[in-house]
């Protein structure tokens, strides 16, 4: 059975760290998912600001490599599903991960609407998108319900705040 880590970070180098080392642990090798505001991009989404800065992961700009096709990779090897959106009432986000599907189809619902597929209860949803307004990341991981623990507590570790499991 599987359960799901959620938790959200200040920092991308807190969740870049998190995710790598979820990773590289083997606990979520392929469903980890990164969710936050896209830093660099005008409200309209015309392009990027002149200062620039979208959001980094492994090293890299993960919002040139959504605007371009080009893969993830770095330590947070997010390799599938990253997509650039605009949620009403947020704006412009970044969705690295399988969840960004999830988050494209439910763009009407905003990021709780796309949570609730991997089972946070929309109440919590709405929390979790109103930290991403606020320019926090969020970071999801699917796991086997007994390593939904060891997750946690990396997430924690690295600087993880409103860590849950569902």
């Amino acid at each position: 059975m599987e359960g799901t880590v959620i938790g959200v970070f200040k920092s991308e180098s807190q969740a870049e760290k998190a995710v790598g080392e979820v990773r590289q642990r083997g606990l979520a090798t392929e469903d980890v998912s990164i969710i936050a505001r896209e830093a660099g991009r005008e409200r309209g989404g015309r392009g990027r600001e002149e200062r620039g800065g979208g959001m980094r992961m492994g090293g890299q700009d993960v919002s040139e490599g959504v605007a371009t096709g080009g893969v993830l990779g770095g330590a947070a090897g997010l390799l599938a599903g990253a997509g650039a959106m605009t949620i009403p009432g947020i704006g412009p986000i970044l969705a690295a991960g399988p969840i960004a599907a999830a988050l494209s189809g439910a763009v009407t619902g905003g990021i709780a609407g796309g949570l609730v597929d991997y089972g946070i209860p929309a109440e919590r949803g709405r929390h979790y998108e109103e930290q991403v307004k606020q320019g926090n990341i969020v970071a999801v991981a699917r796991t086997r319900q007994d390593r939904t623990d060891e997750v946690a507590q990396i997430f924690r570790r690295n600087g993880a705040v409103d860590v849950e499991t569902h």
